[in-house]
């Protein structure tokens, strides 16, 4: 069969063609990300990274929940304008305590993965009680309720143990410490808590 009539018997069978297609795309996928399984610069994790606390961790649910992922990424790319306004770019080994990580190219507002620190805790309360009184053109919605919501702290042990099956190295010492870590403290706490330790591993090792 010459090259011609192979090519005029793929374009009527939409069928095969479409298998073969699915195919060539599968082949490429793999072979772009498998290897990425067995590289220790996206598997291990950089120096000083460390799990979230208790804390940290009550407040990265609560980012979830109030949908701060859609508005605002965590992943700065390695291009001039972005490591200039933002920090370090950011690597895959700082994220792998993260179940999901938030990496995303959504910037409604701006990327939160070098904000800790960035601030004080006085400056965020502020922001998130009104954000409108420390960055005037903000259009983000105020969550004055997290002020005085306090944290249900039922549930993080249970989570800390799962997170230890998934490679955290979470100690038991540290499980049977974490509902004290909650008590008295409310999810804007939390919250702050986890906004203040994002990308603070790179900053400690530069």
């Amino acid at each position: 069969m010459s090259a011609n009539s192979s090519h005029e018997f793929l374009e009527k069978n939409i069928g095969l063609m479409i298998v073969l297609i699915l195919l060539v795309v599968s082949v490429g996928g793999l072979v772009e990300i498998v290897p990425l399984f067995f590289q220790k610069s996206t598997t291990e994790p950089v120096a000083g990274l460390k799990p979230y606390t208790a804390l940290q961790l009550a407040g990265r649910d609560i980012y979830q929940r109030e949908g701060c992922y859609n508005c605002h990424s965590q992943m700065i790319r390695p291009f001039r304008a972005e490591t200039e306004r933002y920090g370090h770019y950011s690597v895959a080994g700082e994220f792998v305590y993260d179940h999901p990580f938030q990496w995303g190219s959504k910037r409604t507002g701006p990327d939160l993965h070098r904000v800790g620190g960035r601030y004080s805790d006085d400056w965020h309360r502020t922001h998130l009680d009104n954000p409108r009184d420390v960055v005037p053109e903000s259009n983000m919605p105020a969550y004055p309720w997290l002020r005085t919501a306090m944290v249900e702290g039922k549930d993080i042990a249970a989570n800390m143990r799962v997170l230890r099956t998934l490679g955290l190295p979470y100690t038991d010492e540290q499980i049977a410490k974490a509902n004290d870590e909650l008590k008295g403290k409310s999810e804007q706490d939390a919250l702050i808590a986890y906004l203040q330790n994002l990308g603070t591993a790179i900053k400690s090792t530069r």
